[in-house]
């Protein structure tokens, strides 16, 4: 697998750069490094960069140099996010785009954030994480050995967000705007305990965009604002109402606007879920919100989306039925033009002028530079890939449902694997898919898609199962499995059922309601019992209510774990924040004190997101545990 990211662009539009990651297993870390593309695709891309990780590229406005992130290779755990060493953390540095020596500007010691430049290229703003005095690394023993993390003093918490997933605590270290010159002069503009981050400049140099929480319920509910600083340093000035949850602040061309996205944080500022992240307005000098795309029908991309603005508009990446469209959105709203279409998904892109250059994820390859339609890499080349073939069905009271079966090879009858996704909202669509490649290469079907709960089709088809998120789920799920055994070549006889965190409470609960469709299961990182998961969870404390609707013992799949009589894995990760390793281990004991046959296979070191970033031996061996299984159950 070979990743290609969001590419930056040259002013003039002839020169994009991305960054391109693929897994190490020898040193079992990711790798990175920059690739420079000429837009007329008359020469073959070359590799820009040799470090071990640089990301986040940034070509200057006046074409000259290009910014990015550059991170040394690891040498001690990843786990939580707490090495007291500089090694693995990115830093910000520079080199002429067309070629030479990098130079580092930065070095701090939690590392720094994507780089932002300022119109006239001769600063760059970043957003990064400052360790309290004597955490992280900071801290040194009598003798003047560092203090680890394990001999930090206690923290004490005064507020419910207070720690994330992938990162850890949250107000020992909050994210700090920085500016930096070219000679590497850091100067640091905000202080104190809340966070502030995504900033972007105004036309003029002069000022900053950015979100941050400033009201007096902070990190207690799940509210922010925009905001902006003068660049040279100063007060700040919040411009919205502290009633949505906003992201990725961006000035339009006359700075006379702020355009950001994001949702309403609801009803006594904990209600987000299952809410379109849609596209807003705000006057620079302050005044009333306006919110500029439908809510029902659009909605950022997620995870990674991100927008830009361009002299005609605001480009928006926004899901739709298993795609990802690129969109021109009017500063004054109105109906979106749709730049790039079909069943595809983008994945990133940079304009300049007239020239637009997206990276696009299709059912074929894992992502390539395009500008236009002229693709203007290969990245993905040589790669074997099973077909995706698009599924509808529907449901017992007449409800469309989408997916698709991707087949393995041969004439079958193949056994079949119905897996489910996260969330609940968000969308399974039209890319290449490593879980579905890697099960139909064994020999199954897989079915797959998203039943009522997901994204991509309107809020209101995700908002349908609140309250009622197993019930709901269930009908459209078996729906999409039944439309599929329809077809000869796939065997109802052998059906197992799979899926993580939002899919693997679906896994429980479908093990426990209609066992007798399944032949195994496997659960992933999942809710089981929301009760606990409220308390536990990075985000249960507004999840769980803003979801479930404080019907937690009806709505738990461990409540009707007695029913479950079929084999079930269960995969988890020891430092998982989001669905807390005692989710798994309140399922374990149930199966096993009634009988069940369950195993708990449980991985050191990960977070929830082991499936998709996990280290790479990890994946491996979680891959290799799901087919053994398969294979033994079903």
């Amino acid at each position: 697998m070979r990743l290609p990211g969001v590419p930056t662009l040259s002013p003039d539009g002839t020169i994009a750069v991305v960054s391109l990651t693929r897994l190490d297993f020898g040193a079992d870390q990711y790798t990175a490094q920059l690739w420079r593309i000429r837009t007329d695709g008359e020469e073959e891309p070359v590799q820009l960069t040799y470090g071990w990780h640089d990301s986040a590229p940034r070509i200057s406005p006046d074409g000259r140099w290009l910014a990015f992130l550059r991170a040394t290779k690891e040498k001690g755990s990843r786990a939580g996010g707490d090495k007291a060493e500089h090694d693995g953390v990115p830093q910000l540095c520079v080199m002429p785009l067309a070629g030479g020596e990098a130079r580092r500007l930065t070095d701090l010691p939690l590392g720094a954030g994507a780089p932002a430049w300022s119109p006239d290229a001769t600063r760059l703003a970043f957003s990064a994480r400052v360790p309290q005095e004597g955490r992280y690394g900071t801290g040194k023993t009598g003798d003047g050995d560092k203090i680890g993390p394990d001999g930090e003093p206690p923290r004490r918490l005064t507020r419910l967000f207070s720690r994330v997933d992938g990162l850890g605590f949250l107000h020992d270290r909050p994210a700090h705007l920085f500016v930096t010159a070219l000679d590497g002069t850091v100067t640091q503009l905000t202080e104190g305990e809340r966070s502030h981050g995504d900033p972007r400049w105004s036309p003029d140099g002069e000022w900053l965009t950015f979100v941050s929480e400033q009201h007096d319920t902070w990190a207690d509910d799940v509210a922010a604002d925009v905001c902006v600083i003068p660049a040279a340093g100063g007060e700040l000035r919040v411009l919205t109402g502290t009633t949505l949850s906003p992201a990725l602040p961006h000035f339009t061309p006359d700075g006379a606007s702020v355009v950001f996205t994001g949702n309403p944080a609801g009803e006594g500022r904990v209600d987000p879920t299952v809410r379109h992240e849609s596209l807003w307005s705000v006057p620079a000098a302050g005044g009333e919100v306006r919110q500029l795309l439908d809510n029902e029908t659009y909605t950022l991309a997620v995870p990674g989306g991100d927008i830009a603005v361009t002299e005609a508009g605001v480009l928006f990446p926004n899901e739709h039925r298993g795609a990802v469209q690129l969109l021109l959105v009017p500063f004054d709203g109105g109906a979106p033009d749709v730049l790039v279409d079909g069943e595809r998904q983008v994945a990133g892109f940079a304009s300049a002028g007239d020239t637009l250059v997206a990276t696009i994820a299709g059912p074929t390859d894992w992502g390539e530079v395009y500008r236009g339609e002229h693709r203007l890499t290969n990245f993905s080349a040589g790669f074997p890939v099973l077909e995706q073939a698009e599924l509808t069905a529907t449901a017992p009271d007449g409800y469309p449902v989408h997916g698709w079966v991707v087949r393995p090879e041969g004439e079958g009858p193949h056994p079949v694997l119905l897996m489910i996704h996260g969330g609940p909202f968000a969308q399974y669509g039209w890319r290449l898919f490593d879980e579905a490649q890697v099960y139909a290469g064994a020999g199954y079907a897989v079915v797959y898609g998203n039943p009522r709960g997901s994204s991509g089709y309107g809020e209101a088809h995700g908002r349908a199962v609140m309250g009622n998120v197993g019930e709901v789920s269930a009908v459209d799920l078996l729906a999409l499995l039944d439309a599929a055994l329809k077809a000869p070549d796939l065997d109802g006889s052998r059906v197992g059922v799979l899926g993580g965190s939002h899919g693997g409470f679906m896994t429980t609960w479908l093990a426990a309601h209609h066992g007798e469709r399944f032949k195994a299961a496997v659960s992933e990182r999942a809710v089981n019992a929301i009760d606990s998961f409220q308390g536990s969870s990075d985000i249960g404390w507004f999840f769980a209510e803003s979801l479930y609707r404080r019907e937690f013992e009806r709505q738990s799949p461990l409540t009707y774990a007695d029913r479950i009589a079929i084999p079930m894995l269960i995969v988890h990760s020891e430092q998982d924040w989001r669905c807390p390793v005692e989710q798994a281990q309140r399922l374990f004991v149930a199966l096993k004190k009634r009988g069940t046959p369950v195993e708990f296979l449980l991985f050191p070191g990960e977070g929830h997101e082991l499936s998709r970033t996990g280290r790479p031996s990890h994946r491996q061996a979680r891959f290799d545990a799901i087919l053994e299984w398969f294979a033994r159950h079903v």
